[in-house]
């Protein structure tokens, strides 16, 4: 194993990820491909591989380092294709100069078309609302609006960026969103929009889904403008239950989402495609700031690898973990962004011992 993952390490700056050896026994192993990232991305990898090993996950990880805003290489994307499942850490993009947000990059080379952030309150964190539950899922279409990265300077002083909607992709999102409901036993589908003011984008936006929506009866449909959307998740968030959005709405979101759950640390997400998919966390900070100073959350990320443990039909382990990482938190060993004073490495070590002491 050990040899396995020196071929496949590409420069790591992480000793804790360059010396993990994984999970070694006679059950078949799952290959995942593995992106630390950037600020405190390596640290909370290393969470996850650490974890992982105490709960006996039967993975074995391929892992690339693309940190300091190194480009994304043929083979990192043959490796997520070959794989199907990846686990990525924050990539940062540089704010007006450099080179086109990675992020996307990957979303597009690989057609990830549905980003999915369940936003969930965890008991034993204070959270903005703890007199209702906030249970929300974000689904968020991934390549178009404005993020399709169409820009150009029209004249000095004056630029132009396009905002692409297609219904292709619209009922693409719309009927992953329904049928997301449909398999999660949720209730109704919230389409969010700015048709009122873009009516031909988020118009066309709009009603896609609501056609999509007549095939779905036994699942209640409705439509929220994106500004009211801001104030209702603000002030009574309980009405939401899954919400389909173009792309800007949903980062928006779903960022709103993980603050209301308790912050940016909490929430776990998945980049969804045909072929492959790519957990991550729900909201994408690379909280430089703490990097490599032992502070950062890896609860989100630890959430996100329990979604590609029930992906990949892991449903064992990915209970174990996720019971370990909530009892952890309802016993009070919470990191400083949440109140607590406990470091990355002791919330990690805390939640192997609750999986140690509880192995079957």
């Amino acid at each position: 194993m050990l040899g396995r993952l020196r071929t496949v390490v590409k420069a790591s700056s992480s000793n804790s990820i360059r010396n993990y050896l994984g999970y070694t026994s006679g059950v078949q192993k799952k290959t995942v491909t593995v992106i630390p990232g950037d600020g405190i991305g390596p640290e909370i990898t290393s969470s996850v591989m650490g974890v992982f090993q105490a709960a006996k996950v039967p993975i074995e990880w391929e892992i690339f380092d693309i940190s300091g805003g190194q480009p994304i290489s043929q083979e990192l994307i043959a490796s997520i294709t070959r794989n199907k499942v990846a686990l990525k850490g924050p990539l940062y993009t540089e704010i007006l100069s450099g080179s086109q947000s990675r992020n996307m990059e990957l979303r597009k080379a690989l057609d990830l078309y549905a980003h999915v952030v369940p936003c969930k309150q965890i008991p034993g964190i204070t959270a903005r609302h703890d007199d209702v539950l906030v249970d929300f899922v974000v689904i968020r279409e991934n390549t178009q609006g404005e993020y399709s990265g169409l820009e150009q300077v029209l004249t000095p002083g004056v630029v132009q960026s396009l905002k692409i909607i297609t219904k292709e992709a619209s009922e693409r999102i719309a009927r992953y969103a329904f049928e997301y409901a449909k398999a999660n036993g949720r209730k109704k589908v919230t389409a969010i929009h700015k048709a009122n003011i873009q009516k031909q984008t988020d118009g066309l936006f709009l009603a896609t889904c609501t056609e999509v929506a007549k095939d779905y009866p036994d699942i209640k449909f409705d439509n929220t403008i994106i500004d009211n959307c801001c104030m209702q998740l603000v002030k009574s968030p309980e009405q939401y239950d899954v919400m389909v959005t173009p792309n800007l709405y949903g980062n928006l979101i779903s960022n709103i989402g993980a603050a209301l759950v308790g912050g940016p640390g909490l929430a776990g997400g998945a980049n969804v495609g045909e072929g492959s998919i790519i957990f991550e966390m729900g909201a994408h900070h690379v909280a430089a700031d703490i990097a490599g100073k032992d502070k950062a959350n890896p609860t989100g990320l630890l959430l996100a690898s329990v979604m590609m443990l029930k992906h990949l039909g892991l449903n064992e382990h990915a209970t174990k973990v996720e019971k370990a990482v909530k009892a952890v938190i309802k016993d009070g060993t919470l990191t400083s962004d949440i109140g607590g004073k406990s470091s990355t490495k002791q919330f990690t070590g805390a939640v192997i011992d609750y999986i140690e002491k509880n192995q079957n």
